[in-house]
């Protein structure tokens, strides 16, 4: 089968020649233009910074909006981090908002996450995020930042996309994650024009499905995966190996018992319903081609696979059909023919106007509008020249909806600075936001909408026509058709402009050359035959003839309502005149019998009209018959007339008129033929004279008067269609207008829509955040058993921890109440006077107080706190149980207060705590093991070990303590101590010196 063009009324031809990955042949190419002198710069920045080390490898940008929180950590968290490129995370951020996003995001990798700062160097395995209120650039090895006007419609992903494809070309890749609007499509088409990678979520798994579907409208992305499978894919472009996308081997064969000319009919019927164009008027060689690129892209190896491919996934048909409808303009394009189109056309149509006259414009194929306002603009410099402004209309239609909003909006970028002069320019374009915006004198005039060439009606009474380069898609049979269907769009004398590679041999008597080679015609005063239906195709070409069964035969028996239809015609041949019924306006709409003998047929146009169908002499008697039924609403005859029939014969023949009963809107008059031998056969007391002249006379008198009348309606409503299209057009362009504040209002609230939600989806992060800090704290207010109270500025209670309700009788239920409300089990009647200086003066304070019994002891510390985001903090009250503390420093105090050395032993003879008197002593120190001093004798070790292990009640004996200067000896006394922190208590009685003989006796 041959190969089919791309179905859109364009404005340029689409080559055939052109490779697959040529970025020129992309659906809105038109749309993305890079700047050459900025690209030259940033070829040379980038050959300086690989001189001096700069960032060289991959930068992968990753555009996220609405809902696109989720998605990062899930990318994230399955995203490697030694893939050896940097990380760039651009979402849509409120500038009145500060970021959680780097403490958010840091969880889910270890990657370092990094926001973004003026002249920040890149680094691979880095995330860097887009901070708040600013929009980002990107140069060799350096981010760089610029303040956003505050609540303004900006695109920080595209900018970021335009300026990552215009300085890392290749290594440039673009990923696309949830989000509502379109953000990030036009810089996508960038990366891709540039030679990067593209990657898109998939709709079915993102919250917001709009940024992704829209980028993958496009047809250019790489591949559209979930966010988990993203990094495999990721990965693998960046190591240069092949990857096998998970839906290539997944893609059923149902469509298999189809040909491929079977399977191709499928597709176009598929696009068909989903669209409602009909792809079989366009010529094959490009639709194939078109197909064959999608097939590469999906991994489907014939039209079969593919059908099934589009039959179970929506949005890949509509990537198809995009693919289909290319947008392919300029302004002032083949700047020669629109010269001459302003000196032989639209000049002499303003010089022939009138300033109260209407010039009206037809441009069909006008793809994303640029041709209609070349036009506008070459009509406004024409009635600047000739100083008259008539009214000019322009009626701009294209059969791609996306590409006539765009027109409508009337913005473009900065590169058709290229290819429009400086003075047209500064007149008819405002420069707003990096943009520029058609101004609304010329917008007003030109009114956008969608058109279907080979299936819509034209447009009438155009003094100029222009469809450049569109009929070339289609076929010769539909290139007749709306050839046809321009030439009656034209008036008399209109103008038609059509593309250098079209050509009119098929209209040519209707057409006369203006200028043959930049292909202007006049339309001559040939008439065009009125239109036919356009739409030819009928629904049985769409439907696969049945691969079994035969035809049902068709039913040959006669029923009875056939029956009775042939016995009513027999009766009428045989007993029934001739007749005829005539309409209100005196036409044949039906004959009865054999007629032949009564009607001629006559010169010129055909007509059923009665003075144009029956013979002369029966013309008037049969005109004044049918009116006066129609009038009257009954049957008369007229007197039988001769005449001489065709044959040559003479005749007598008698008219009759009889109105019929009819419930409709029509009023129908039988007019029948009865012929006679003689004239006297008809008795005259039958016959009802009609004059014929008086009723011809009385009906002219009518006629006349009721046409007089008529024109006078046709003048009162003339000026009244008049006085409403002056109104209907004024209130056209008001809504026109209001409709462009209503859409700019519709995107910036869609614009802040988007930042609102990624604001929504980090507190809603931070809260989880939040609750499990809370939960931590909890458990730790439980862990650490201190009874704390939290008060507010006002000394209500904002929170305790269970411990405080021993001390203060606390109840859930007293959250909010003051605190001196509250009862307590202190001694402590300063208590609100002290808390209320602590958080007057923010200095801390701290005591000790005792409980109402005298049992036990507290220590009591207020501290104040402050809370950022509120003027007024609070304090914190914590209660601690510090009478354990107390004993210990009594039991202290009584050991400290015997003369005789005492040492509290643990379990292992660890000494743990001494007196004073035992310090003195500096026998051994606390920390030191009793069982290892030296001057023990073995005798006193076992004793001790014997109390310490519960085998001995109490031990005593005598020892020596000798010092460098004297010999001392002690009786020591090892008694038990029950409980489980001490094991034994030993005291050391000093000997007195008088018995030292005595002790040696003893061996001692």
């Amino acid at each position: 089968m041959p190969n089919i063009p791309s179905p859109i009324s364009s404005t340029s031809p689409i080559q055939d020649d052109i490779p697959i990955n040529d970025p020129s042949d992309s659906p809105i190419t038109s749309l993305v233009e890079v700047n050459v002198d900025a690209e030259a710069d940033a070829e040379a920045d980038a050959e300086d910074a690989e001189e001096v080390g700069e960032y060289q490898g991959y930068v992968v940008c990753i555009g996220a909006s609405a809902g696109g929180l989720d998605a990062l950590e899930r990318f994230f968290s399955s995203c490697p981090t030694n893939t050896g490129a940097a990380f760039v995370v651009v979402q849509h951020l409120s500038p009145d908002h500060k970021s959680m996003m780097s403490t958010l995001l840091a969880r889910h990798t270890l990657m370092p996450v990094i926001m973004a700062e003026e002249d920040m160097a890149l680094r691979e395995n880095c995330v860097f995020l887009i901070p708040s209120g600013s929009i980002m650039h990107v140069s060799p090895g350096h981010l760089h930042l610029k303040p956003k006007k505050s609540h303004s419609l900006t695109l920080p992903i595209d900018i970021f996309f335009a300026s990552l494809a215009a300085v890392y070309a290749d290594k440039a890749v673009g990923i696309i994650l949830s989000g509502t609007g379109t953000d990030g499509t036009k810089g996508a088409i960038a990366i891709r024009i540039a030679g990067g990678f593209l990657m898109a979520q998939d709709p079915e798994s993102s919250k917001f499905d709009g940024m992704p579907r829209s980028v993958i409208a496009t047809g250019h992305v790489h591949a559209v995966l979930t966010p988990e499978d993203m990094p495999a894919r990721l990965s693998a472009h960046l190591r240069h190996e092949v990857f096998q996308e998970p839906t290539a081997s997944s893609v059923l064969t149902s469509y298999s018992a189809l040909s491929h000319d079977e399977a191709f009919i499928e597709i176009l019927q598929l696009l068909y319903q989903l669209g409602g164009i009909d792809f079989s008027d366009y010529k094959p060689a490009t639709i194939l081609r078109r197909l064959e690129r999608r097939m590469q892209i999906r991994h489907t190896h014939d039209l079969q696979q593919y059908l099934t491919l589009i039959d179970q996934d929506r949005d890949e048909m509509l990537l198809l059909r995009n693919e289909m409808l290319i947008s392919v303009t300029s302004f002032f394009r083949d700047t020669d023919a629109f010269e001459r189109l302003f000196e032989q056309a639209i000049k002499p149509l303003v010089e022939a106007s009138k300033a109260s006259d209407t010039l009206r414009v037809w441009v069909a194929g006008t793809a994303t509008g640029e041709e209609a306002y070349s036009i506008a603009i070459l009509f406004m410099e024409a009635f600047h020249q000739i100083e008259r402004w008539p009214t000019l209309k322009i009626f701009a239609t294209d059969v791609d909806h996306q590409a006539i909003e765009k027109a409508g909006f009337g913005r473009y970028r900065e590169s058709i600075a290229a290819e429009i002069s400086t003075d047209r320019l500064e007149r008819f374009f405002v420069h707003k936001q990096g943009m520029y915006v058609v101004k609304s004198e010329l917008r007003q005039c030109i009114v956008f909408a969608r058109q279907n060439l080979l299936a819509d009606p034209p447009f009438t009474k155009m003094d100029l026509v222009v469809c450049r380069n569109t009929l070339i898609y289609f076929k010769p049979p539909a290139q007749e058709r709306v050839l046809h269907s321009l030439l009656y769009a034209l008036n008399p004398s209109g103008i038609l402009f059509l593309g250098s590679s079209e050509s009119i041999a098929m209209m040519s008597d209707a057409l006369s050359v203006v200028s043959a080679g930049h292909k202007l015609f006049r339309r001559t005063h040939a008439r065009v035959q009125p239109l036919v239906e356009m739409r030819k195709k009928s629904q049985t070409q769409w439907v696969r003839q049945m691969s079994h069964g035969a035809q049902p035969k068709l039913e040959t028996r006669v029923s009875i309502a056939n029956a009775a239809d042939m016995g009513a015609a027999m009766l009428l041949e045989q007993y029934a005149p001739p007749a005829i019924v005539f309409n209100e306006q005196q036409e044949a709409v039906h004959l009865f019998g054999d007629v032949n003998s009564f009607i001629q047929t006559k010169q010129g146009s055909a007509s059923l009209a009665v003075g144009r169908l029956l013979l002369d002499p029966l013309v008037p008697i049969a005109s004044a018959l049918l009116f006066k039924s129609w009038k009257d609403k009954f049957s008369l005859q007229a007197e039988p007339i001769q005449i001489q029939m065709r044959n040559g014969s003479l005749m007598w023949v008698r008219l009759s008129a009889h109105a019929l009963k009819n419930e409709g809107v029509e009023r129908l008059t039988l007019l029948c033929f009865e012929t006679e031998k003689e004239s006297s056969s008809c008795p005259s007391s039958l016959r009802t004279a009609v004059d014929v002249s008086a009723e011809t006379m009385g009906r002219i008198l009518l006629l006349e008067s009721e046409l007089t009348a008529t024109r006078e309606n046709l003048q009162t409503t003339i000026e009244e269609l008049e006085t409403s299209n002056e109104e209907l057009q004024a209130t056209n362009e008001e809504l026109m207008a209001s409709n462009e504040e209503l859409q700019s209002s519709n995107e910036e609230l869609q614009s802040v829509n988007e930042e609102l939600n990624t604001v929504n989806a980090e507190y809603q992060e931070k809260l989880l955040l939040l609750g499990k800090a809370n939960a931590d704290l909890e458990s730790l207010s439980r862990a650490t058993a201190v009874a704390t109270i939290f008060v507010d500025a006002d000394l209500q209670i904002t929170r305790f921890t269970p411990d405080a309700a021993a001390v203060f009788k606390l109840r859930p239920s007293d959250l909010g109440r003051p605190l001196d409300d509250i009862s307590h089990t202190l001694v402590f009647p300063t208590l609100m006077e002290n808390l209320k200086r602590t958080l007057q003066t923010g200095i801390p304070l701290e005591c000790e107080v005792e409980a109402l019994s005298g049992e036990k002891t507290y220590f009591i510390r207020m501290l104040p706190y402050s809370i950022p985001s509120m003027p007024r903090g609070g304090a914190i009250l914590s209660v601690i149980d510090v009478s354990m503390y107390h004993d210990t420093k009594r039991v202290q105090s009584i050991l400290d207060g015997v003369p005789n050395p005492i040492a509290l032993l643990d379990s292992n003879g660890t000494i743990g705590q001494v007196n004073a008197a035992w310090r003195r002593l500096a026998w051994a120190e606390v920390g030191a093991n009793y069982l290892d001093v030296r001057e023990l004798s073995s005798h006193a070790v076992e004793g001790v070990q014997a109390v310490l292990s519960g085998t001995l009640p109490y031990f005593s004996m005598q020892s020596p303590c000798h010092a460098p200067h004297e010999k001392r000896w002690f009786y020591v006394n090892v008694a038990p101590i029950p409980g489980t922190q001490w094991g034994a208590v030993v005291s050391h009685f000093n000997i007195p010196s008088n018995i030292p003989s005595s002790l040696e006796r003893n061996g001692l």
